[in-house]
């Protein structure tokens, strides 16, 4: 050991000697210092960077963007804390950097993209569901303008970049808002209704689903195809085997583990938003205690990663699986999901 300690240090020495020492240019040892400053610069950078944001009260945040509290009013009011976070957290947006240490990361990129999906599905319900009494009722110009904003390309970086639309949409967001806390608007209004939520909640129904499935694939399994379960006059497209082999590639494990964060971290504000303008819908089909069971579900997921990498241990191997562990969680909140959607379709 102590040999090979005398070695390294000998190599260190003659690249030292051949690249700073006195005898070599002054431009050529500058120029080694300063890519061996700009490098510890950018690591450390990186690290700043790569950190998930802290989650933020929806009551506060609804009473700093407006004076006037109104049903719907902290639910866009969380859409808008949700966006402005994703843009103005350590390292702005990150998605689409094409430079270091941005173009490096890829832990909170993916982090991002699970905010921006639940985003998406959030907006798209506030403007064809809560904004709007009934199906041939006109929709809100704002909130359509807003939710094709956040549907642009989250990797674009140039010629318009993502930043730049997702502010466009956060604006219109503001809009909404402003119009439906003023009394003398008539034009935004927010429906809170049973079976509005259950329209959003069928969304984030699928949309955890998936994201268990494939967090639970990061050790393989053999899956029943039961895609035409249940209808025997059910038919598809094209013929799929009966039993499938899914796994997820190594590479991908820990994309997917922090889409979920992401997700989850997102879904967690809209919940407790939706906690405070639904009170009284919740509150007849005494669902409250249910949705305070998810809320409490999802920020268990949450919780502090010590180890500095997504270990992917067999289920029941010497190490852990971040992967399982974050599919129990999102696995128990969607299980309440659809237990929840049942009791506001109940009279």
């Amino acid at each position: 050991m102590n040999r090979l300690s005398r070695r390294a240090s000998d190599v260190g020495e003659a690249l030292a000697e051949d690249y700073t020492g006195p005898n070599n240019p002054f431009w050529l040892r500058a120029g080694v210092v300063l890519a061996l400053v700009y490098l510890l610069l950018v690591l450390g950078l990186g690290w700043y960077w790569d950190d998930e944001p802290a989650t933020f009260d929806v009551t506060e945040n609804a009473q700093l963007r407006a004076a006037r509290q109104v049903v719907g009013g902290t639910s866009a009011a969380a859409l808008i804390g949700i966006m402005e976070t994703l843009l103005e957290k350590r390292g702005g947006y990150l998605s689409n950097d094409v430079t270091p240490p941005g173009i490096w990361l890829d832990n909170v990129p993916n982090w991002e993209y699970g905010v921006l999906i639940q985003v998406r599905d959030f907006s798209k319900a506030l403007r064809e569901a809560f904004s709007r009494s009934l199906s041939q009722s006109t929709e809100d110009g704002d909130l359509a303008l807003a939710e094709s904003r956040f549907n642009f390309d989250h990797n674009s970086w140039v010629v318009p970049a993502s930043e730049s639309e997702y502010r466009e949409g956060v604006h219109y967001l503001e809009g909404y808002l402003r119009r439906l806390t003023d009394d003398d608007e008539f034009d935004a209004q927010f429906y809170a209704r049973a079976d509005n939520l259950r329209y959003w909640l069928g969304t984030v129904e699928t949309r955890l689903g998936s994201l268990s499935q494939r967090l639970s694939a990061s050790v393989g399994q053999r899956r029943i195809n039961t895609d035409l379960a249940g209808d025997t006059a059910s038919q598809q497209s094209t013929s799929a085997p009966g039993e499938l082999k899914v796994k997820t590639p190594w590479r991908e494990i820990d994309d997917v583990f922090y889409e979920a964060r992401g997700s989850t971290w997102a879904l967690i504000h809209l919940l407790k938003a939706i906690e405070v303008d639904f009170d009284e819908v919740l509150r007849k089909k005494n669902a409250r205690v249910s949705l305070q069971q998810i809320i409490r579900e999802l920020e268990a997921s949450q919780g502090a990663v010590y180890s500095p990498v997504i270990l992917n241990g067999s289920g029941f191997g010497l190490l852990a699986n971040h992967s399982l562990v974050m599919a129990s969680y999102i696995s128990r909140a969607n299980a309440a999901i659809i237990d929840l959607r049942e009791l506001l379709a109940q009279g």
